[in-house]
């Protein structure tokens, strides 16, 4: 960054928080610049790349974020560029020269905060369960291991994120998953009985396009195309039963979002194997005009609602 960028980031703003203004005097001071981690309006500053590929308690332990790497440099967020002792450790594990940019440390904690919660999402899925894509060939169905798919180390914990968001959605009688992104973290809902809920902690951005890859990959999907929407199927065996997935990936301007409907048929024809008209909460009325329609010779019934209103029972 050249002096006068770094003089323009370090001005302070009369409305800058106190936190702010602290934080761009200490720059001003040490002739460094300011950064700001959390634009409301702008892009982020910060390289999810390089944020991904430096592990969270690192980061919680120095209280720092990484913003991009140039060659042998790192490019990151301190509150204190004045703990010199710290820099030299951070350099000497990671094999790098840093250049220090100043944050306010809450702007930094917050970044953390989302990085750790994400962290905490892929380890508990790297011990979650463990579910079979089924492949359609010429000679039949052919069950497939999912971990046996992963033959690269950081993939694996995305593969067993996957799994554990579809069992969970089944689980939990989802009828759709739902993969929303935004500018800062990629949430994952479940839409049951017709409503979304939240089901799994926001996760950060940085493992959106992989996370979105790994879906299209199960669906034979094309994982290069990002800019039209790509419809796609997938198969899973699931306590005994085969599972259809329907997938829908829509591109965004924060990148692509991902609707998976869940088509449990073999769990729907066993619970309603005994399921008659007279139990399903017609209205008396209604169940009579509607016995006499599917009656007639030809027409049509049309059975019409929102999701999760009850259509298929």
């Amino acid at each position: 960054m050249s002096e006068s960028a770094t003089l323009a980031s370090n001005q302070i703003i009369e409305n800058d928080p106190p936190e702010v203004k602290a934080a761009k005097e200490l720059a001003q001071r040490y002739r460094l610049p300011y950064v700001d981690l959390l634009p409301p309006d702008k892009k982020s500053p910060i390289d999810h790349e390089a944020l991904a590929n430096i592990p969270v308690d690192l980061m919680l332990r120095y209280h720092f974020v990484p913003l991009k790497r140039e060659g042998e440099k790192l490019h990151v967020a301190m509150a204190d560029p004045t703990n010199f002792e710290q820099i030299d450790e951070i350099e000497s594990l990671l094999k790098v020269k840093l250049v220090i940019h100043v944050a306010p440390q809450g702007a930094i904690d917050a970044v953390l905060k989302r990085g750790e919660a994400t962290q905490r999402v892929l380890q508990e899925a790297t011990s979650g369960f463990r579910i079979s894509l089924v492949k359609e060939t010429d000679q039949g169905e052919e069950v497939l291991d999912l971990d046996r798919l992963a033959t690269d180390s950081e993939m694996s914990p995305i593969i067993k994120l996957v799994d554990t968001i579809i069992y969970n959605a089944m689980e939990s009688r989802a009828s759709d998953i739902h993969i929303e992104t935004t500018d800062r973290d990629v949430r994952v809902k479940f839409r049951i009985d017709g409503a979304l809920y939240q089901k799994v902690d926001p996760i950060d951005v940085a493992y959106h396009q992989t996370l979105i890859s790994r879906i299209k990959v199960m669906s034979e999907l094309d994982i290069a195309e990002r800019r039209i929407p790509q419809d796609g199927r997938f198969r899973v065996r699931y306590k005994g039963r085969t599972v259809d997935f329907r997938v829908s990936i829509i591109p965004t301007i924060y990148g692509e979002n991902c609707v998976i409907r869940i088509l449990d048929k073999e769990q729907i024809s066993e619970e309603f194997k005994n399921l008659t008209l007279d139990v399903v909460g017609f209205d008396p009325e209604d169940l009579r005009r509607f016995r006499i329609y599917i009656k007639e010779p030809y027409g049509m019934v049309l059975v019409t609602g929102p999701t999760g209103s009850g259509k298929t029972t």
